[in-house]
């Protein structure tokens, strides 16, 4: 191995040289919050409802909550808290618990949220017998008891679907003067703690809060990305609870609850009955344990009992180190619903510039103009389509971001050029750590005008990172958020244009002499000045906000993005810090991997994780960032990246090249048809993220989102559907010649086609698949039609014209449908209704083209080549297109073999409606 320079040296020491080392990142017991939260296993709730206070306005329950002595018969008043709770649109309610008057504001976050939720009607049914009972507009109920504190909430059949504070462990720790020798001397001192050789002075004292929530009848639970375990929860009484907590975990490892990069803490709840969730609005570092009732004999460290398996149950406790209660319950009731709910409130992904959704190349690092040259024409001169080149850190002049290395990039406006001349794109990273070196424009000015993070001591906290000693801008503060968006502007960043777009890294925020690798938690940060508020109510702690730090680094990247050409053209940022809320400004994706199978398979339920939780652009480093991957892992990779959301090769500086051409001409041709098949489906892709954009649906589903009563996909997650139309089983094993095929819908009559050749197959649960190192088992669901651009070419931006060709598959009824989103791929002007959105529908008497907003157009010279009918079973005699007034006959042939029919060069132009019309 090479010289890698001090600081690699220095992140791989920290980093276990390769391996996870665990004692760099605590475990519950070290985190003293959560050793404290999860030992309290009370008998009876401390919390209790004044009843005399309780106020119904608008769509707003307002009532006093107050902890009581519950060792004594006394009821004694400790201390008070504010209740509200919301009725929210969608079946949604939002319950928030607060210091009625807390000693300092305490923190509430504040960028999740894509703007105010909407509000439904709320009225009050009754308030007698110690029990409150509310409804919203839908006819949901909310039953608040009084003593001790629960609220249950009910399905629209008035069942129990979610309980709040049911296993008495709601807390939040009262805010206290600090009191003489207070300090603490152990890990979980009052005012203090610490961690390998970190001290966390932790100047507001303890400020936790916990709340447990159960779903009855509920079988599995999912949800609160980012883990690399299964996509379906497990019992954690076992073991560690699950984390939340941005980190940089270098090569992190396979089947672990432990905390990596993206934290977001919402859980969905399914069983055949009904699909319900919680959102735990909260971005300070956060435990989950979960207790899954149906899973066998348990010891509930929850709730302190055993089960026998029983009980139809799954309970969950979240801690937290700071903030307030403040949880958004989704009462569903199918698949659809929640993730709807749960998007509606932080909101969709806007539709991505085309581009972003073929395929990346990049590496750490490509060294010069020279080549990225070489790169951009080897694809060119071996026939594999590429969209965009990246350049990492090692662009830069010496790790200063903003600049560029003058020697090996001294014309980076001439190298954009020439990647722009032949439809391709450039993605550069900006990390949020600032070199600390004189002279140095963007230190200079976070220097004079105090735009970095201050330390525990109100100074400029001083980190290492990649430059060396480094600062963090203070995101928070909204004159530096200004300021780096501005940076952005072409004519602050030389060498940049509309063509080059940001990858957002290390946004956690990394710090490599930090503790676990981060942001000290007593660091500062800015907070909005207040009459009469100073010394600790005057800034908030890193603490309050960690997980929130990276969403607001991408914050002002994308307005820095749309800013520098006057909001006319779309950004593609890529982020690897990741909360609710990400997927309205980046993509993101599941960082340092490694080339090994066991990163292969965990890229497939990790995104669906992710998607769930409202990010559905989500993909992992095809190939491994980390050491070599061998032909055989390569191609599955490819096979598998390319029905990914998020399509990048990236690797390592100190691992061999691998660009597709540089493996064996045999390996090369399959990792070429891996792309030429991205390519092909490129607006199929394309109309899934328009439709995202409008429903908030995951782009990549779990198989029980569209089979939600089929028990045997509850538990699935290496399959996948993307929309509805097309089910993945990627090969993520070595050496198989055949694997386990699951095809959803038994009973309802569903047909499965393999798109390779059309066979249909009845959906009757596993089968098995035989597979070549050619094949990876992709199947179109019967009833759907996909549009496919046949004509490959060098990059996308070259097939915007291109011919269709819709791939129609046929349902046990002879009918299908689908639909298509077309547009300049760039600008927001389908803002301004220049796109077209349309449906295609199939029956027996023909084919329709029609647009689903008829005061949108678009002039696409595009056009129909090919319609391919799958699992016809009485073909037409005749067919004749009919668009505008004018009628054309058109060929056919039937293949018997395998019932398709195609119909050849129907010529119908996608700028207008038109239909085909058979006859028999």
């Amino acid at each position: 191995m090479k010289t890698l320079g001090l600081l690699l040296v220095i992140a791989l020491a920290l980093a276990g040289s390769l391996a996870v080392d665990r004692n760099n990142f605590k475990t519950c017991e070290q985190s003293g919050f959560c050793k404290r939260l999860r030992a309290l296993k009370p008998e009876k709730s401390q919390y209790s409802l004044n009843l005399d206070t309780v106020i119904v306005h608008g769509n707003v329950l307002t009532a006093e909550v107050n902890t009581v002595d519950t060792e004594t018969e006394k009821r004694i008043v400790l201390w008070n808290y504010a209740l509200k709770l919301s009725a929210l649109v969608d079946g949604t309610f939002r319950v928030e618990l607060d210091e009625a008057d807390p000693l300092y504001p305490r923190y509430r976050t504040m960028l999740a949220l894509d703007g105010e939720p909407k509000a439904d009607g709320l009225k009050l049914v009754s308030n007698e017998k110690g029990v409150v009972t509310v409804a919203n507009s839908q006819g949901h109920k909310v039953l608040i008891t009084a003593e001790p504190l629960r609220l249950e909430f009910l399905d629209l059949d008035g069942q129990l679907a979610v309980l709040l504070n049911g296993n008495s462990q709601l807390v939040v720790e009262p805010l206290k003067v600090k009191e003489e020798g207070e300090e603490g001397d152990d890990n979980e001192g009052a005012r203090g703690e610490n961690f390998k050789s970190h001290h966390d002075s932790k100047p507001r004292g303890n400020e936790a809060v916990s709340l447990d929530v159960s779903f009855p009848e509920a079988d599995h639970v999912y949800g609160i990305p980012e883990h690399t375990d299964k996509f379906s929860l497990r019992t954690t009484t076992a073991g560690e609870p699950y984390r939340l907590y941005n980190l940089d975990v270098f090569e992190y490892e396979l089947d672990s609850r432990m905390a990596i990069y993206g934290a977001i803490p919402v859980m969905y709840a399914h069983s055949a009955k009904r699909t319900t969730g919680v959102f735990w609005h909260n971005s300070a570092e956060t435990w989950v344990d979960v207790v899954n009732h149906a899973e066998g004999n348990v010891v509930s460290s929850l709730v302190n009992l055993v089960t026998g398996g029983q009980k139809k149950q799954v309970d969950a406790r979240f801690m937290s180190e700071s903030g307030i209660v403040d949880v958004f319950v989704f009462l569903g009731s199918r698949p659809k619903d929640v993730f709807r709910q749960f998007t509606r409130l932080t909101g969709v992904a806007p539709v991505p510039p085309k581009f972003s959704l073929a395929y990346h190349q990049s590496r750490w690092n490509y060294n010069d103009e020279n080549d990225v040259r070489s790169v951009s024409e080897n694809f060119d001169a071996h026939d594999i389509p590429a969209d965009v080149l990246w350049l990492d850190i090692e662009y830069t002049d010496r790790k200063k971001y903003f600049t560029w290395d003058a020697e090996k990039f001294p014309n980076p406006l001439e190298m954009v050029a020439n990647l722009s001349a032949v439809g391709r794109k450039l993605v550069v990273i900006i990390d949020p750590h600032i070199k600390r070196e004189a002279g140095y424009f963007l230190h200079e000015d976070a220097t004079d005008n105090g735009y970095y993070v201050q330390d525990k001591d109100g100074k400029v906290y001083e980190g290492w990172c990649w430059p060396g000693s480094s600062s963090y801008l203070d995101f928070f503060d909204p004159r530096v958020s200004k300021y780096y968006a501005e940076r952005y502007l072409f004519e602050n960043f030389p060498g940049t244009t509309k063509d080059v777009h940001h990858w957002n890294d290390m946004n956690e925020p990394s710090v490599f002499n930090g503790p676990e690798i981060t942001m000290p938690k007593d660091c500062r940060h800015y907070k909005p000045p207040q009459d009469g508020h100073d010394g600790l109510a005057s800034f908030w702690e890193h603490r309050h906000v960690h997980n929130e730090y990276g969403l607001w680094n991408i914050r002002a990247t994308q307005q820095g993005m749309l800013d520098r050409a006057s909001g006319q053209y779309r950004p593609f940022i890529l982020t690897r810090s990741a909360f609710a809320g990400t997927q309205r400004y980046a993509a993101v994706w599941t960082g340092d991997n490694a080339a090994e199978w066991g990163f292969l398979a965990v890229s497939v339920p990790m995104c669906i994780s992710m998607a769930a939780a409202g990010i559905s652009f989500c993909g992992s480093d095809v190939g491994g960032f980390f050491k070599y991957p061998e032909a055989e892992l390569m191609t599955r990779w490819y096979q598998a990246g390319a029905y990914q959301p998020f399509f990048r090769a990236h690797s390592h500086i100190e691992t061999k090249r691998r660009e597709p051409w540089l493996y064996e001409p045999a390996t090369t041709a399959l990792l070429r048809d891996a792309l030429r098949r991205r390519y092909a489906l490129i607006d199929y892709w394309y109309t899934l993220f328009y439709e995202h954009s409008l429903d908030g649906l995951p782009v990549m589903r779990p198989l029980f989102q569209e089979f939600p009563e089929e028990e045997d996909t509850f538990t699935i997650d290496d399959h996948y559907l993307l929309g509805e139309e097309l089910l993945i089983r990627p090969v993520v094993e070595p050496g198989v010649s055949s694997v386990r095929v699951y095809l959803p819908g038994k009973g309802a009559g569903a047909l499965w086609y393999d798109v390779d050749s059309y066979q249909p197959h009845a959906a009757n649960g596993y089968f098995t698949q035989d597979v070549n190192i050619a094949k990876i088992p992709v199947y179109q669901r019967g009833g759907t039609i996909i549009p496919r651009k046949e004509r490959v070419r060098r990059s996308s931006a070259l097939m915007a014209n291109d011919p269709y060709t819709f791939v129609v598959a046929l349902d046990a009824d002879n009918k299908a449908h689908g639909s298509l989103y077309i547009d300049d791929g760039e600008t927001y002007d389908h803002k301004n209704n220049k796109y077209i959105y349309a449906h295609i529908d199939y029956e027996p008497s023909g084919i329709t083209y029609s647009f689903v907003n008829e005061n949108a157009s678009y002039p696409t010279r595009s056009w129909v080549e090919r319609i391919v009918i799958a699992g016809i079973q009485a073909p037409p005699k005749t067919a004749k297109l009919v668009q505008g007034d004018k009628q054309t006959a058109l060929q056919m042939t039937l293949h018997k073999g395998n019932d398709v029919l195609v119909v050849r060069k129907p010529g119908a132009s996608m700028a207008q409606p038109w239909k085909i019309v058979f006859s028999y």
